[in-house]
């Protein structure tokens, strides 16, 4: 256990934006023998495993020998983006002598999580010759300052931010130079700046993941939410393929689930259904596969807060360590039904992994996830689950260190159950 925790740190130090998430998840698959399918080349019929990649999402599976037109699929989908500052093509700005970067909230940050921090950069350059080339700036670059409680005696009775006004990083003093802020990452991602035709940036937080509590038992991360759960799909994956059944084990990890979802490497987007379709032998067979399929959607979930109870369900409060959480929805904001929670009891109980059961209270409203908008699109029964957090969209988050490994097991057996 102590080893995939230190993995899952690893892995989110290397991965603090989707496109270097995906970089991550390929240098491992490829490590293991996984190939890359093209989505302009023809489809390879061939049994073993392979990888698809566009943009900040991926899709990795293995076809075991026996498998054939109609074979049942398992899939885990899981997100590869999280909440964070995303920075405005045009970024150079400043005022009174400080120079600035301007960015706008991507999803639903905490925003007074970034508040003070020492936080890089990082995503991708896009050249004018079609090409990309990633960028990481791992170094105390930018910082968001709190304004000082002598300027505002009433702070502690609430804090109150305009993502406009107070979220705005500065860089440095002086004026601010058009271009500037381009110049230096392409000068760091080893490219001319004259080449960089757009960007997709953001800030993120430097502050390493740390073991926590007296007897070490917890993780402090940041991406947590949802860089944990493409972590274990990709041990689960990789384990699924040595101990290969007749049923096709797939991973996918979207982007922009934070925001929705809705984009060309989103949930509800067709990438996923176009790959399920060649996996399953084509349309004329993908009804009878789609059939027997299943869809874990493994997304964080909320462990209980001790100084807020009061805002949990009583009866289905969950904690780390305790194993990953099933998550239930009467209104769907879940995709999990009854033949869905069987078929993942069955997988932690295979796996000999723990599991809980979240339930929102009635009066708090719960999130949702890619889960319901699968089920949606491909009519592939899919099951909701997730490792309990603390601190859910913050800069940094908090799990147990038990847990990364309780969802590889269990995915992992939900990837190869054959029933």
């Amino acid at each position: 256990m102590d080893d995939l925790a230190q993995d899952l740190a690893d892995f989110i130090v290397d991965s603090p934006t989707p496109y270097h998430a995906v970089a991550e998840a390929v240098r491992r698959l490829a490590a293991a023998g996984f190939t890359e399918q093209a989505e302009s080349a023809p489809w390879s019929t061939e049994p073993g495993g392979r990888f698809l990649v566009r943009d900040g999402t991926f899709a990795a599976w293995y076809v075991p020998e026996s498998a054939g037109p109609g074979s049942p699929l398992r899939i885990m989908a899981a997100h590869t983006d999280s909440p964070t500052l995303r920075i405005k093509p045009n970024p150079d700005v400043g005022v009174a002598g400080w120079r600035q970067v301007a960015v706008e909230v991507y999803g639903g940050a905490l925003w007074n999580s970034w508040l003070d921090r020492d936080l890089g950069v990082a995503g991708r350059l896009a050249l004018y010759d079609g090409s990309i080339a990633l960028v990481d700036v791992a170094r105390p670059l930018l910082r968001v300052p709190q304004l000082a409680i002598h300027l505002d005696r009433q702070v502690n009775q609430g804090l109150k931010l305009d993502a406009q006004q107070h979220l705005l990083p500065i860089w440095g003093l002086g004026a601010p130079v058009e271009g500037e802020l381009v110049e230096f990452l392409a000068a760091e991602a080893g490219v001319a700046a004259a080449e960089v035709a757009a960007h997709d940036l953001v800030v993120y937080d430097l502050t390493p993941p740390a073991r926590l509590g007296e007897r070490f038992e917890l993780l402090a991360a940041p991406r947590l939410d949802n860089l944990s759960s493409v972590h274990a799909g990709l041990h689960a994956l990789l384990a699924a393929a040595e101990h290969a059944t007749d049923v096709i084990p797939v991973l996918v990890g979207f982007d922009h689930e934070e925001i929705g979802s809705g984009s060309a490497t989103g949930a509800s987007g067709p990438l996923l259904e176009n790959v399920l379709t060649a996996l399953a032998g084509g349309h004329d067979a993908r009804a009878a596969a789609f059939a027997r399929s299943r869809c874990l959607s493994v997304d964080v979930t909320h462990a209980a807060h001790p100084n807020y109870l009061h805002l949990h369900e009583p009866t289905h409060r969950t904690l780390p360590n305790d194993g990953p959480a099933l998550k239930v929805n009467a209104n769907q904001r879940y995709a999990t039904d009854a033949p869905g929670a069987a078929a993942w009891h069955r997988a932690c109980r295979d796996a000999g992994v723990p599991t809980q059961v979240f339930v929102g209270r009635n009066t708090v409203p719960c999130g949702s996830t890619v889960g319901p908008l699968l089920a949606t699109r491909l009519g592939i029964r899919t099951v909701d689950v997730g490792i309990p957090v603390l601190s859910m969209h913050s800069a940094r988050e908090l799990c147990g260190v038990d847990d990364p490994a309780h969802l590889a097991a269990a995915a992992t057996a939900f990837l190869t159950d054959p029933i």
